[in-house]
């Protein structure tokens, strides 16, 4: 795996914590040669750029980037490139929301920017990031969904519905730009105890960062289509593509969602 990262010119968007910071870790440490941390927090990307910046001189930049505005997402590739000395080998779409709540109570200024966080943040990167690989007829776009854009969660239709849609966006663009040398991965990265879970306790189990990043970037080294991190999410999945098919999945795919949505009901929202 060290192979397919060093000596490479790579970036992440919330990169400054969480699962984007430990990607970046973990790729400065095989030998990645430019890295580019992009996120909005300036505190927390100034901190950890100054960090590694002393552990890796010369090999880490941070560029305060608000994924919801293209012309920011933009700025910060064109950095990356300037920074990698013209190239641009992975791109990690890993910026992104938690979402969850009632329907009812989410007004369409809420659904926009859950689509702008989530997606068009997706969008924006792509669009930035592939006039570079063209021309080098090289890089992969690893773009982070969730094991909710399987197996659709109640109470967190916009988590669902943004998430899906990233699956769907990836997927079609891992064969569109195929001849073009790109490669395209949606990112499963499993439940991971980050800054996602705000005032709630993560689920026992939860992966660490490093973990989860460990997955993602062995499974992007693979080149895998979808880079499932954990097990519980290729089994999840697989349940409700079955559901599709054969009753005895569907039916208890069914019975399993509509607990979890009593459970939420209820007010227990750390129903899984």
């Amino acid at each position: 795996m060290k192979e397919y990262y060093e000596n490479k010119v790579a970036a992440v968007t919330g990169g400054a914590s969480g699962i984007g910071l430990a990607l970046a870790e973990a790729m400065l440490a095989m030998g990645a040669r430019a890295v580019t941390i992009a996120d909005i927090n300036e505190d927390n990307l100034n901190k950890h750029t100054s960090r590694l910046g002393k552990q890796y001189p010369g090999r880490v930049q941070g560029v305060k980037t608000n994924v919801m505005d293209e012309a920011s997402v933009k700025a910060m590739v064109d950095a990356v490139a300037v920074f990698g000395g013209g190239r641009i080998d992975f791109l990690f779409n890993n910026a992104g929301l938690g979402l969850d709540g009632a329907f009812e109570k989410q007004g369409n200024d809420q659904w926009e920017k859950a689509f702008a966080i989530n997606f068009y943040s997706v969008v924006y990167g792509v669009r930035a990031a592939l006039p570079y690989m063209k021309a080098q007829k090289s890089g992969h776009i690893a773009n982070t969904a969730s094991g909710i854009a399987y197996v659709h969660f109640p109470y967190q239709s916009m988590y669902a519905a943004t998430k899906t849609a990233v699956l769907g966006l990836t997927d079609s663009l891992r064969f569109e730009y195929s001849d073009d040398g790109i490669r395209f991965s949606t990112v499963i990265p499993g439940t991971v105890a980050t800054a996602i879970w705000g005032d709630m306790e993560p689920p026992k189990g939860a992966l660490t960062p490093a973990e989860s990043a460990a997955g993602i970037l062995q499974g992007a080294a693979e080149n895998k289509r979808v880079i499932f991190v954990t097990e519980d999410d290729r089994r999840g999945s697989l349940s409700m593509a079955l559901g599709a098919y054969v009753p005895a999945f569907e039916e208890q795919m069914e019975a399993y969602l509509l607990g979890v949505a009593r459970a939420r009901k209820s007010g227990n929202f750390s129903a899984i």
